[in-house]
């Protein structure tokens, strides 16, 4: 009773810190998960180039990546609010339909949009994506400066930890860290491989129903399903709204709502499990958890990293017969081949 008592305050303690140092562990927790991804590319890069020189390629990948989803996001979004801006008077008019048809039904509204919809409340929202911005981007900054370090030091980190005297511990931390990496590493390929799927197909069916700012939309659709549940949900119903301005028409906007969602979902629940398979099999229940869970705590940077972070713990989990037992909860524990349940004596 007492360690459960004592494991519950720790656990506290550690969410209350996660939370109030957030600015300081988000970006260590983002550095580690670059880290694990581009470290193949640096071990070979150093083993037939000097080590700075392949240090300095290695980064200049990195950063050419962070650039390069940085101008997709800038791009997408930013000519889809300069048509949201330029037809303004066309959700004027969408809105004054909805509030008209909800009054009738006895749903006052009108009153809410005269008190937040106003040009102050636009220019507030300028202002705090303004700010947002450029708190993402010192953000990325530090995350870069952690990555850099960490990759100078990632060898003497694992000869440091290989030469424990407790070898058990020094056994579970390179093992949970090189499954972690490649647990990593295999997450980015499928997650990047089903976000460029999808985002082709949200292009091919937004064009073959005639919605203006298709490769935005499009655009959008795959940088956002690098966040599970949040970014298909957003990338679904910001498009279903555009259209149901721009075709005047509700039964165009459910078509459209009812194709991307068909789409979000042969990607995510049929096709991406086949690619994925047992590797990165995890519950539905524990993913949307995790990215709530870390959403909470570290905003939309949490949200990313969330399903992560549950990849290093099961990887770390696993590596011991005392906490195996939450890999294979939190996990997809490997089912018994066909030939072994052959082979198991009868009776």
């Amino acid at each position: 009773m007492m360690g459960t008592a004592v494991g519950l305050i720790a656990a506290i303690a550690v969410v209350a810190a996660l939370d109030y140092a957030s600015t300081v562990f988000a970006p260590v927790a983002f550095a580690i998960f670059i880290i694990a991804i581009v470290w193949p590319l640096q071990r070979e890069l150093q083993a037939r180039l000097p080590r700075l020189i392949a240090l300095a390629i290695v980064m200049a990948v990195t950063a050419a990546t962070f650039v390069a989803f940085g101008s997709l996001i800038g791009w997408a979004f930013g000519r889809i609010g300069r048509a949201l801006i330029a037809g303004a008077a066309q959700f004027q008019g969408l809105y004054e339909q909805l509030t008209a048809w909800l009054e009738g039904h006895g749903i006052v509204v009108a009153s809410l949009w005269a008190e937040h919809f106003n040009v102050g409340w636009l220019i507030r929202t300028a202002q705090g994506v303004t700010s947002r911005v450029n708190t993402t981007m010192s953000f990325w900054l530090v995350v870069l400066v952690y990555v850099l370090i960490g990759l100078l030091e990632v060898d003497d980190a694992r000869a440091k930890v290989a030469a424990l005297q407790n070898r058990d511990a020094a056994r579970v931390v390179l093992d949970g860290s090189a499954a972690m990496a490649s647990r990593f590493r295999r997450y980015m390929l499928v997650r990047t491989l089903m976000s460029v799927m999808t985002g082709v197909l949200v292009w091919a069916f937004a064009t073959l129903m005639g919605l203006p700012l298709a490769l935005e939309w499009g655009a959008i659709a795959f940088v956002l399903n690098y966040i599970p549940f949040i970014g298909p949900f957003v990338a679904t119903v910001l498009p279903t709204l555009y259209a149901l301005a721009q075709f005047a028409s509700w039964q165009a906007a459910v078509v459209l709502f009812s194709g991307l969602n068909l789409i979000q979902f042969a990607v995510g629940s049929y096709i991406e499990p086949r690619v994925a398979g047992n590797v990165l099999a995890m519950s539905p229940f524990v993913v949307l958890f995790a990215v709530f869970a870390w959403m909470f705590l570290w905003g939309i940077a949490g949200a990313f990293i969330g399903v992560p972070i549950t990849i290093a713990a099961i990887a770390f989990c696993a590596q011991h017969p005392k906490s195996r037992w939450i890999a294979d909860l939190l996990g997809s524990p490997k089912r018994p081949s066909a030939q072994s349940v052959d082979e198991a004596p009868a009776g």
